[in-house]
């Protein structure tokens, strides 16, 4: 390596942007120090392997594997123009993670192209997310395993975030998220890889929140969400996207890799609730997407059945929230799957 080529390499290297560069085959030529600590592989693991290989399995929101169709690389190495796109990588950990991709073409000294370089930058507000996180240890209201806020931080944030609906006007969602099946992975493969896949699945999840949103494990295999600034149809698309990135995620054990799904309810908090209710209501829809066959996502509706609000009346009825959750299970298994209302459809800008 000439000096000149030491220098400029040593600058990529200090970007925090992961770079690389391939061929005209595709075949990774150089792999920066960003491109490692965002994705978990090291340029030992990257340089000589084929991007097509499917290294960091990109998908966009609807799951579809970017390498197999609207690859942004080889579209510039195709056209020789400049590509940007919004994606998930895997990291080599498991987890997704949301990156901006911007590839642009390599050209020789006579202007033909020779490659292209793709930079792509982590896309999940992690500093602010950090921040965050030293801020809640300090006060202890972080889960220890998952290093989320706990309970007690959950009840906190809604409660405020109920203060400022009231107050003025601004919606609020509430998302339950429940690991399917997990006792079959804790029974199989022992707690220590239950935790693993704990861990991967709150990752995977808080990676994908903004940063003004907020993710906590409410208990065992529990997570509860709170989307600030949203309505029902785009609350819905929001967790239907976790739900989709949850189940394109692996945890990798000595023996096997385990992938989960979660099952999820959503409701969008009302004038009149209380951090109880608004949680037992999206407990409620997340355990009728248990018994509607698990891995989807049951919408906060306005539910009746012979005339009468199930989901909605007696909410302040005294004893403990537990104990109230698992009596309505039992009421809302008794009746069986209800059906959620349709969404209405998202406009379409008109081009002009």
């Amino acid at each position: 390596m000439s000096k000149e080529e030491g220098f400029f390499r040593g600058i990529l290297d200090s970007l925090q942007d992961g770079v690389y560069f391939v061929d005209m085959n595709k075949r990774i030529t150089y792999w920066n120090k960003g491109a490692e600590r965002i994705t978990g592989y090291e340029s030992s693991e990257a340089v000589g392997r084929s991007c097509s290989d499917n290294l960091l399995v990109h998908i966009d929101d609807n799951g579809v594997n970017l390498c197999n169709a609207g690859c942004p690389l080889t579209q510039t190495l195709m056209d020789g123009l400049e590509h940007e796109a919004e994606a998930y990588l895997q990291h080599k950990d498991g987890h997704r993670l949301p990156v901006i991709i911007r590839v642009s073409p390599l050209r020789d000294s006579s202007g033909r192209i020779v490659g292209a370089v793709e930079t792509f930058s982590d896309n999940s507000a992690k500093a602010a997310l950090l921040q965050r996180i030293d801020q809640l240890q300090k006060e202890s209201l972080v889960d220890p395993l998952t290093g989320l806020a706990n309970r007690r931080c959950i009840d906190m944030k809604l409660h405020s975030r109920i203060d400022e609906m009231q107050r003025y006007g601004w919606p609020c969602g509430v998302l339950f998220l429940d690991i399917d099946n997990f006792k079959t992975v804790n029974d199989t493969y022992g707690h220590n890889v239950g935790d693993g896949v704990l861990m991967m699945v709150a990752r995977t999840l808080s990676s994908n929140l903004r940063a003004h949103d907020l993710l906590g494990r409410y208990g065992g295999e529990e997570f509860v969400a709170i989307i600030t600034h949203v309505d029902m149809a785009e609350l819905h698309s929001f967790a239907d996207r976790l739900r989709l990135l949850v189940e394109n995620s692996r945890h990798d054990t000595e023996y096997s890799t385990i992938r989960v799904t979660v099952s999820i309810g959503a409701t969008v908090v009302r004038p009149e609730d209380t951090v109880e209710t608004a949680i037992t209501r999206a407990d409620l829809f997340m355990y009728n997407s248990k018994i509607s066959g698990r891995n989807r996502v049951f919408i906060d509706t306005m539910l009746e059945q012979n005339g009468q609000d199930l989901i909605r009346k007696d909410w302040s009825a005294s004893g403990p929230i537990n104990e109230r959750i698992a009596a309505r299970r039992i009421q809302f298994q008794s009746l069986g799957r209800i059906e959620p209302a349709r969404l209405p459809k998202k406009r379409t800008p008109t081009k002009t």
